[in-house]
């Protein structure tokens, strides 16, 4: 893998959003979930090389919260102020459109944007996307429930750090010591906030709207958002396709990594 090259862009409300990329053709933005820990770098790194082979500029933004991004206290993290923020900095990184790809919390950040700046978006591949359910649907999820730790407070160590990712995993081989690692020095940094101030809506009935192709993944072990999520995509999208996958928890570009660039690379090669 090339050098990533990385520029920090300040935005609305005095904020920074770190950015790395590498790589050079159409623009791929990959977004980031949530929990301790988490940057784009490190949720990612095993699907960059693959699209830079095939002739895309991949670009890794840090969210509000996350990374080397600002991290601000007191205030509430909303799926708005995650959106607004990443895309005045991905215009100010000199961007005009892209394909979108989300995890979780950051596929529901893809939808926004798409929601909020259709121009913007060419194409999406979302796995395991979030805000597509009720607060009470994820919060009855087990993967959430065991979520609870010492996240922002003293007493939170690399050993729970390990429990935390391994949670997002059907098969825990797939968490490495550098991963973890890479992941703790992150959530050392931020702030509870980031968390138990995440704010986010419904957009299930908003998803007619989207009008862009749409290509979708999901583990069948998926214990943060539910598998079934994929039928509101599909009962209200026009242009869209879901593949799951057995034995896959939360991660499928991580546990899956080899099919899900094949076929998101090739989804995307589609709509070039």
């Amino acid at each position: 893998m090339g050098a990533l090259v990385t520029k920090r862009h300040v935005v609305g409300g005095g904020h920074e959003i770190h950015i790395a990329e590498t790589g050079s053709g159409p623009a791929v933005v990959f977004i980031h979930g949530s929990g301790p820990g988490a940057s784009g770098a490190s949720n990612f790194r095993q699907n960059i090389q693959a699209f830079v082979a095939a002739g895309y500029r991949v670009i890794l933004p840090d969210l509000i919260g996350y990374g080397d991004s600002s991290k601000p206290e007191g205030i509430d993290y909303t799926l708005q102020l995650f959106t607004d923020t990443l895309y005045d900095a991905l215009r100010a990184h000199g961007i005009e459109r892209a394909a979108l790809v989300g995890n979780s919390l950051g596929g529901g950040i893809a939808l926004q944007m798409t929601l909020d700046h259709p121009e913007f978006v060419s194409s999406l591949v979302l796995m395991a996307p979030g805000c597509v359910e009720e607060r009470e649907t994820y919060f009855a999820m087990p993967g959430i429930a065991k979520m609870v730790s010492n996240f922002g407070g003293p007493d939170f160590s690399i050993e729970e750090q390990r429990r935390l990712v391994c949670n997002l995993v059907y098969d825990a081989s797939a968490v490495t010591d550098e991963l973890v690692a890479e992941r703790y020095a992150v959530a050392r940094t931020q702030p509870k906030d980031v968390l138990v101030r995440m704010r986010t809506p419904n957009l299930a009935p908003r998803l007619g709207e989207v009008k862009q192709p749409i290509y979708g993944f999901w583990g069948l072990q998926d214990d943060f958002c539910p598998a079934s999520g994929a039928r509101h995509f599909l009962d209200a999208c026009e242009d869209v396709r879901f593949t799951t996958f057995a034995r896959t928890g939360h991660w499928v570009q991580v546990e899956r990594t080899a099919e899900f660039n094949r076929y998101a690379i090739g989804f995307l090669d589609e709509h070039r």
